[in-house]
């Protein structure tokens, strides 16, 4: 069996979501992460910012963070689910480096 990992995502959404609606997208996924047997998941809204350059013609977009711990095999899987929202820019999954 896998060694548990810690990982940081990074999530850039369309601008279209209010604060209540974005609670709601950022806690589906991170229940979804639960059922993938994820642990130590926090989601931190990073806020909504203007873009360096337009992406899928969008000027704005929404930040979100989060943090988890999984077996490398499910964050395929949770990332596969990332690539079909139509709802998400751009999306970047990065192993926690320990010290």
């Amino acid at each position: 069996m896998s060694a548990i990992i810690k990982y940081e995502m990074m999530i850039l959404l369309t601008e279209e979501f209010n604060d209540s609606e974005l609670k709601t997208w950022a806690f589906n996924y991170a229940k979804g992460l639960r059922k993938l047997n994820a642990s130590e998941i926090s989601v931190i809204s990073r806020g909504k910012r203007d873009l360096a350059y337009l992406i899928k013609n969008q000027k704005r977009g929404n930040f979100i963070q989060i943090n988890f711990a999984s077996i490398p095999k499910y964050v395929d899987t949770f990332s596969n689910s990332l690539k079909f929202d139509s709802n998400v820019l751009r999306f970047l999954i990065l192993k926690k480096k320990l010290i």
